[in-house]
């Protein structure tokens, strides 16, 4: 065994080989060219649109990588043209497509998809889907042209839109940057649009195929398809941004850091208690243990629970599916009759029905569930003395389509994924960039009762989309995985702390993130699935770190950060204990340069040169060194922890 491993696993947890993409340009106009698809489009260094694709997706919304064939690339003063052959499917079914991709230096690019099923198809979505992205965009004017030929002044929404903002779309114009305009002319097929941000995606993604026709659906044999995307810009950018460092400014204290807690499933009770002593080391406030009937949860599961939360100095918090429709006053009193024979031990207790653990779409017939009221009464009953929240146990997409009560409830509770629609390092950190938004409109939601999120985590625990998020014995990146690689790479780290960072910021009262082991831990423990070389090596992730800084933190001033260029480097500050705490993360593949604007701290790092440490030593985060120079340079995804003593 290697006593090192390789830089990829360092990163990324796997070793899987991901192609770099090709950057097309045609003069101003450039793109870069990924599995097939567009990305990051731009005019004049100005990014006027997110992705351009064209995607097949099998009956569970899961999106099928395409195997290409016949693929050519032309670049010359002209511009670029891009062709070839694709198949997509499984070994049930089949569906085959020819592209063709063309960008000139004035600005137009075409991206023409014609597909034909090889077999009966079922699907919930073939065909394109444009991505519009939200800097600078929410909230922005749009002008709409309709199916219908009409034309309506809009605008991009700034709260997120629970369904579908702009729907019977055959193109919209915005002012992508000061001084660039685009069209995106949509054709082959009636468009609409979704806010993304519902799922942390960052981005307005118009898609082929109203949702209000059925789904899944089949393309018999033989049935063909033909459409295109068109991009036009006209006027002229306002001068590009340089390659300057990336300034990172302390401001006044804006409220206090939030609690931190970690979910248990059942599964996982085992491996958390033979790790206990170490999992104290977190510093963890709350242990969110899952009960759900349908599972075979039941009193001893609910003990067990209790004793490992106990085990690792935590809290118990309890979150209970409620599986009834017609009976739930009387499930929900059994089960406070249970947790009362168990000593009470949950000081919080979160309710969901079973039914809202899946998916219900915008023109979708709801399922029979019990109402809302009834469950937030009754659990008021059986857990008198407990905070009560509920909200969603699933993704705050579903807490923004179904709210709850919230006069009855304590706390709204709701929780994220990173890789619903895509699995791709660069889609899992830019999902970030939604948080913001997702906060606030929580918060809106929650009106005067505090917001309270997680367990959340890259991987998906449910998947209220499909039957179920994705097993990934070949360990690689894809969307809805269980368990995926990155939980215990930099990469995941980096996440962690960036998304604590971003709900701490906007108001969150809680956050749990991952849970202690498992798929979503915080340390090697044995699994079904592979994790290479910690099933040799075994030890800590580079997230226990992380989750440990950020536990000590509970309760401190929580100081402003303002960061220039926050898509790249994300972080937190606090008066610590010790004295001024900030915690920044690369959230990028390449190295970035800091502008601190102080001198005189300590510091410590967590990257590719001390990853071997960090998955021995609880406590390098710890160890600093002395630092007086305002420009630093962090590796890509590594972690800085910053002190600067009182």
């Amino acid at each position: 065994m290697s006593t090192e491993p390789s830089l990829e696993l360092k990163l990324f947890g796997t070793e899987e080989k991901v192609e770099a993409p090709r950057v097309l340009k045609a003069g101003p106009l450039s793109a870069e060219f990924e599995a097939g698809n567009l990305r990051y489009v731009r005019f004049a260094g100005a990014e006027i649109m997110r992705a351009v694709s064209f995607i097949v997706r099998d009956k569970d919304w899961g999106t099928y990588n395409p195997a290409i064939a016949n693929l050519s690339v032309t670049e010359d003063a002209a511009g670029f043209r891009v062709t070839y052959d694709a198949l997509t499917g499984d070994d049930k079914q089949r569906f085959r497509y020819q592209a063709e991709i063309t960008g000139t230096p004035d600005g137009r690019l075409v991206f023409r998809g014609r597909g034909e099923a090889v077999t009966d198809f079922l699907t919930n979505r073939t065909g394109f889907v444009v991505l519009h992205p939200i800097d600078g965009v929410a909230g922005a004017p749009v002008e709409i042209r309709h199916v219908d030929g009409r034309i309506v002044k809009s605008s991009f929404p700034s709260v997120i839109d629970p369904v579908q903002p702009m729907m019977d779309l055959r193109a919209l114009t915005h002012e992508a940057a000061p001084g660039i305009k685009v069209t995106c002319l949509m054709e082959g097929d009636t468009y609409e649009m979704e806010d993304q941000r519902n799922w942390t995606d960052a981005s307005y993604k118009t898609y082929v195929r109203p949702l209000a026709l059925p789904w899944p659906y089949t393309l018999k044999a033989g049935e063909k398809l033909d459409q295109a995307v068109t991009l036009t810009v006209s006027g002229a950018a306002a001068g590009a941004r340089g390659d300057e460092t990336v300034a990172v400014t302390l401001g006044a204290a804006i409220g206090t850091v939030p609690a931190l807690g970690v979910g248990l499933d059942p599964d996982d009770i085992d491996s958390a208690v033979q790790q206990a002593t170490i999992l104290r080391e977190l510093g963890v406030d709350h242990v969110i243990c899952h009960h759900d009937p349908r599972r075979g949860h039941d009193a001893t599961t609910l003990q067990r629970q209790i004793a490992t939360a106990q085990a690792t100095g935590a809290a118990p918090w309890l979150e209970a599916v409620i599986t009834s429709v017609d009976a739930c006053e009387a499930e929900i009193a059994a089960l406070g009759t249970m947790v009362a024979k168990l000593g009470a031990p949950f000081a919080t207790v979160l309710l969901s029905p079973a039914p809202d653990m899946k998916c219900t779409l915008p023109g979708s017939v709801w399922p029979p569930c019990a109402p809302l009221d009834a469950i937030y009464r009754a659990a008021r009953t059986a857990f008198p003395k407990a905070r009560l929240g509920g909200g969603m146990f699933s993704y705050f997409t579903e807490l923004n389509r179904k709210r709850p009560p919230v006069d009855l409830l304590d706390v709204v509770s709701f929780t994220t994924s990173a890789m619903v629609h895509a699995g791709d390092d660069r889609s899992v950190t830019e999902t970030l960039q939604a948080l913001p938004a997702i906060a606030a409109s929580a918060a809106a939601i929650a009106g005067a009762k505090p917001f309270i999120v997680g367990p959340a985590a890259i991987g998906m625990r449910d998947n209220p989309y499909g039957e179920k998020p994705k097993s990934n014995p070949g360990n690689i990146r894809q969307a809805m995985n269980w368990n995926d690689p990155r939980q215990r790479g930099l990469l995941g780290a980096a996440w962690d702390l960036g998304y604590f960072a971003r709900f701490a910021y906007g108001g969150a009262r809680a956050i749990s993130l991952g849970g202690f082991t498992g798929a979503f831990g915080t340390l090697h423990a044995p699994a079904s699935y592979p994790q290479p070389w910690y099933d040799e090596s075994r030890g800590l992730f580079p997230l226990f770190h992380v989750l440990r800084g950020l536990g000590s933190l509970k309760g401190r001033p929580l100081r402003e950060l303002v960061v220039s260029r926050p898509a790249e480097i994300l972080g937190l500050a606090a008066d610590g204990v010790a004295g001024l705490e900030i915690w920044l993360a690369n959230l990028t593949g390449h190295a970035v340069t800091l502008n601190l604007k102080i001198t005189a701290y300590e510091l410590a790092r967590l990257d590719t040169e001390s990853y071997v440490n960090a998955s021995k030593d609880v406590s390098l985060l710890d160890q600093f060194t002395a630092g007086n120079s305002e420009i630093l340079t962090l590796a890509p995804y590594a972690i800085l922890r910053l002190r600067k003593r009182a």
